[in-house]
């Protein structure tokens, strides 16, 4: 099992234990094992069955954790959480995906109006049961059924970066195949989008076709749904999402390649363009329509080629523009991973992060940063520990401090100021002074109605030391809808004002999105990639961040933080 399973066991069990109304000093060991587990650098699984190597060496994991880990890699469940199990409805975990609803919402509707399932959660909701109970009423009414409705729409659907993961541990597994030559994966997790339905491989070599058996046969596949002799299907993993793996000749490999990567409405446009040509495409190759001879087909270089096109980079395939601008040769060269100098959004122990201010800067410098800037919450976020304009000075003091050490990284003293109700900052003017960095974002109020949001950002524009706004629909993708405004007018503002916009990597976001960043670009906006990390694993989530922007069509002269250290420091000098 993956390090994430083990963690989701873990968290699903304390979720569970807390509508039990269990020990709460239990409940948080659960919780810290499966937050500690779900990072930790190392395969959990590897160390267990490592006869030289304790699970209970690793900070965080007592006896009790150990065993059951230990229990969970046998068998992939555990006695607590049977137990638990046969007291709740397994459906009751489905409930804790409903936004508004937290354990112990859920145990006060078990026990007064036994609901189960999310069909009973909104019949109840629907003939106004909610406000009949403690601490809930018609409001937590409309907003659970918002939820469910939201829920709704993105069941089936899968982040990313699990997808990304996911389809990383069986490129792995297959290429050992012999006579596997390449595993590549295709539709749309290729093109980057945020959310997918399920995720497509391909396989080419001599032996193509072994790679199919030896997928059915992994241990973490739970269903095979199909498999013939080009293409097997399974669900995957315990969140049981569909893998298909196809097999391929070598000469249909590039038109396989743009086949299954999609778009619909891409693909539709492609073999449009083809048959005026008087070609035809599909996924075996390009062919003369006439006499059926093969044009193209080996590499997807070759097939945009022949039809008088510059080969389109997957996250632009979404019919919308780039056929005509690869013809006229007016693709822009997009944005790399590598053109990223700085990560500019992170978290320390100074607020809610996991590890220190020098752990982050060093695990920058590894990665290769020539700066970083950090970034921790102002105080309106008490829960996150957030910094008061005393320690915000002190903050930027320290920061400075550090910045003179010779740690190989520039570090910029920075904030993730709270753009509060009002439109004011959380923090005054002559502490931001301060800081080198400030990041405005908004993380609560977040239903006001269109026009009191535009103003609400409107009148934190104003405010000279901001610099960019922070994950600016404030959406949590599967969780939470963006909160609207005007974006074109805040656009213009920001643009006005130098305020960039910037791309939130971290998974859950993947804030902005592909086509607001395309319309913020044509207004004359300036972005910038950042990771938001809370721990060092998180900076390696700026591939995320570039995907969004490449979707958006930016190239790296479109983001700050490709600038060098000198020229970034520029950038960002106050207004």
């Amino acid at each position: 099992m993956e390090n994430r399973e083990i963690a989701v066991l873990l968290a699903e069990t304390a979720d569970l234990m807390e509508i039990a109304a269990e020990d709460g000093f239990r409940i948080r060991s659960y919780r810290n094992a499966a937050s500690m587990i779900e990072g930790f650098p190392e395969r959990i699984a590897d160390i267990a069955r490592n006869p030289e190597r304790k699970l209970t060496d690793i900070a965080g994991i007592g006896k009790g954790i150990a065993s059951v880990i230990v229990e969970i890699l046998d068998r992939q469940s555990f006695e607590r959480r049977d137990q638990l199990l046969e007291k709740y409805p397994p459906t009751a975990l489905e409930l804790l995906k409903i936004q508004g609803l937290g354990p112990k919402s859920i145990a006060i509707l078990i026990e007064h109006l036994r609901i189960s399932t999310v069909d009973d959660l909104e019949r109840a909701c629907k003939e106004q049961k909610l406000r009949t109970l403690p601490r809930m009423g018609a409001k937590l009414e409309e907003k659970v059924l918002r939820s469910i409705e939201q829920y709704r729409r993105s069941a089936g659907r899968f982040l990313l970066s699990f997808a990304t993961e996911t389809a990383a541990e069986l490129t792995e597994f297959l290429s050992r195949t012999p006579g596997v030559d390449k595993v590549t994966a295709a539709g749309s997790l290729r093109r980057g989008r945020e959310t997918v339905g399920d995720i497509d491989l391909l396989v080419t070599g001599p032996s193509a076709t072994d790679a199919l058996e030896r997928f059915a046969a992994h241990p973490r596949v739970h269903q095979v749904l199909g498999k013939g002799s080009n293409k097997a299907s399974a669900t995957f993993g315990l969140e049981g999402v569909q893998v298909d793996v196809r097999a391929l000749p070598v000469e249909s490999y590039g038109a396989a390649m743009q086949y299954f990567t999609g778009s619909k409405e891409h693909n539709i446009a492609i073999r449009q363009r083809a048959l005026k040509l008087g070609l035809t495409l599909n996924e075996y190759g390009l062919f003369r329509v006439d006499d059926e001879s093969r044009m193209a087909g080996a590499t997807e270089e070759e097939v945009y080629e022949k039809l008088g096109l510059a080969w389109i980079p997957p996250e632009l395939r979404e019919n919308q523009g780039e056929i005509e601008a690869a013809a006229e040769g007016r693709l822009p060269v997009l944005v790399e991973t590598a053109d990223i100098r700085g990560d500019i959004h992170m978290h320390t122990r100074e607020s809610d992060g996991r590890a220190t201010l020098q752990e982050m800067a060093l695990e920058a410098k590894a990665l290769g940063y020539e700066y970083i800037a950090i970034t921790d919450h102002s105080k309106a976020l008490a829960m996150a520990n957030g910094l008061d304009e005393k320690r915000v000075v002190a903050f930027a003091r320290m920061v400075r401090q550090m910045d003179q050490r010779d740690l190989g990284i520039r570090v910029f003293s920075g904030l993730e100021c709270d753009i509060r109700k009002e439109g004011i900052m959380d923090i005054e003017d002559d502490a931001l002074a301060e800081l080198d960095f400030v990041i405005g974002s908004v993380h609560s109020y977040m239903k006001m109605e269109t026009a009191e949001m535009t103003d609400r950002l409107l009148r934190a524009l104003e405010c000279p030391y901001l610099k960019t706004l922070g994950h600016p629909t404030g959406r949590l993708l599967l969780h939470r809808d963006p909160y609207t405004y005007d974006f074109e007018r805040i656009v213009t503002e920001a643009v006005r004002r130098n305020v960039a916009f910037e791309i939130n990597a971290s998974p859950e976001r993947m804030d902005l999105h592909g086509s607001l960043i395309r319309l913020a670009k044509s207004k004359g906006a300036k972005f910038t990639i950042s990771t938001d990390a809370h721990h060092p694993k998180h900076l390696l989530n700026m591939r995320y961040g570039v995907t969004m922007a490449r979707r958006g069509w930016l190239s790296a002269s479109d983001i700050l933080n490709t600038l060098p250290s000198e020229q970034f420091a520029q950038a960002i000098r106050k207004n």
